[in-house]
């Protein structure tokens, strides 16, 4: 895997934890509660979390925002998807946004393969 890979992936998580930190500590009510919001709507119901965040995937890539494909994809990786879902998921994003989401499948091809060699590697950890 390459290590350049894995480094924008690490980097992207500690980015998104100190913007979101400072975006929280504003303390605008409306920001508070859209961010609960959002946490909200990916927690099981009439569907289980799994689903919400394939759905997530999907909606991230047909709308063409990388990080937000990564967050998605840490998602699905922490919720044990396996690689068949997520490239099954990736393969309805493309069919409903075309040709021009294709970057951003290569993307995600990327992030997917990081993730899942880092949980394998852990794997093999005694």
């Amino acid at each position: 895997m390459n290590d350049e890979h894995r480094a924008r992936l690490e980097q992207f998580r500690l980015e998104r934890e100190r913007q979101n930190k400072r975006i929280l500590e504003s303390g605008n009510l409306e920001i508070k509660r859209f961010f609960s919001l959002d946490g909200a709507a990916y927690r099981d119901g009439a569907l289980d979390a799994k689903t919400k965040e394939l759905l997530g995937l999907v909606a991230s890539m047909v709308l063409r925002c990388n990080d937000c494909i990564d967050y998605h994809l840490i998602q699905c990786a922490s919720l044990q998807v396996s690689e068949a879902e997520l490239i099954e998921a990736m393969n309805v994003a493309l069919i409903v946004g075309g040709s021009i989401v294709i970057p951003h499948l290569r993307h995600a091809f990327d992030t997917m393969d990081v993730l899942l060699a880092t949980d394998a590697n852990a794997d093999d950890a005694p």
